[in-house]
């Protein structure tokens, strides 16, 4: 319905229960609000979306967005319920031990969907058996970094630093997914890190800033307000490519053609959840990141769209799960 028409009903009182988003979609910037029902009446009511990590990162962004990209498609709240803590554990049981009925979504990411199952031991959920993907969402790149008045100035000097000090070199991670990035450059670069662990990554930059630690991974948007200001020094990004807004920093794949690595995430729904449910889920998503909008709101956040409806994000999936198991095993990597 086009948004002249679908107006002209809700001033005309005819739009019901749909009347307050009339006045929404008057200000829509982009396209039209496209309501989808499923044969089930799906969906009837609010949807909740939990969110595995603290209000105000950037995959807390993203899931606000897409909350707010669902309840304007769907034409029902869907409302955003932060549980962060112990790697994404919470969130995810949260999402796991609520009714599979597709009235609860869990936004899941690398970690708690590929990282834990390979480097957490009695993982209390199975991120392939008990969820299913509904979309992709985003991926984005991370950097390597040192403190801006470090001596290191390139990737070449931090693993000849590491080679001439077998763990001299303190290397600072705040969550797994880094410290399996980290095990992969230094098994492809034939060198040893000595593992700083931190439990957020705002002390974790701010103490490779002042020297405290020598190096760290973070994802590059955290890392863009510091690398501006001069505190930190960016070695490289893990992508396939170089990023956009840092042209001049090379990419590890430069040197070791194998290595490629984002942090990403994706919106899942429990294993039981309806086929038909789930396809109304991702096809809204998909359009909503496929749009001027969506597209504008990754770039905001410096991610790439990772439009992947669920048999492609799931094959996507399993092959990051492999991926990380090889890594593990080859660096020595066991499940803690």
């Amino acid at each position: 319905m086009h948004k002249r028409s679908f107006l002209r009903l809700a001033t005309a009182g005819l739009a019901g229960p749909l009347a307050p988003f009339a006045a929404l979609a008057a200000f829509a910037p982009f396209a039209p609000i496209a309501f989808a029902q499923t044969a089930r009446g799906y969906p009837a009511r609010a949807i909740r979306m939990v969110s595995p990590f603290a209000a105000g990162t950037t995959s807390d962004t993203s899931a606000r967005f897409v909350a707010d990209q669902l309840s304007r498609a769907l034409g029902q709240p869907v409302t955003v319920e932060n549980m962060p803590g112990a790697d994404g554990r919470l969130g995810m049981m949260a999402a796991k031990n609520a009714a599979a009925d597709g009235y609860t979504l869990v936004m899941g990411s690398w970690t708690n969907l590929s990282v834990n199952p390979v480097l957490i031991k009695d993982l209390p959920y199975d991120p392939l058996k008990d969820f299913k993907p509904v979309a992709g969402i985003g991926r984005s790149m991370l950097g390597i970094v040192v403190s801006g008045k470090s001596e290191i100035k390139t990737l070449a000097d931090l693993i000849a630093a590491a080679k001439a000090r077998p763990n001299g070199v303190d290397f600072a991670n705040f969550a797994a997914g880094y410290r399996l990035a980290t095990a992969w450059l230094s098994d492809l670069a034939s060198v040893t890190f000595t593992h700083v662990p931190y439990r957020a990554t705002s002390q974790m930059n701010t103490d490779i800033a002042g020297g405290i630690v020598q190096v760290g991974m973070d994802g590059v948007t955290s890392l863009t307000p510091m690398l501006r200001g001069g505190q930190l020094r960016m070695l490289a990004v893990t992508g396939e490519n170089r990023h956009p807004n840092f042209p001049e920093v090379p990419t590890i794949k430069e040197t070791f053609p194998d290595f490629a690595v984002y942090g990403w995430s994706a919106l899942m729904a429990r294993t039981e959840v309806p086929d038909d449910i789930v396809a109304v889920l991702s096809d809204a998503v998909n359009k909503a990141m496929a749009s001027d909008e969506g597209t504008a709101f990754a770039k905001k956040v410096g991610s790439e769209l990772l439009l992947r409806g669920p048999a492609e994000m799931r094959a996507f999936q399993v092959a990051q799960i492999e991926n990380f198991r090889k890594v593990a095993a080859k660096s020595g990597l066991r499940p803690e």
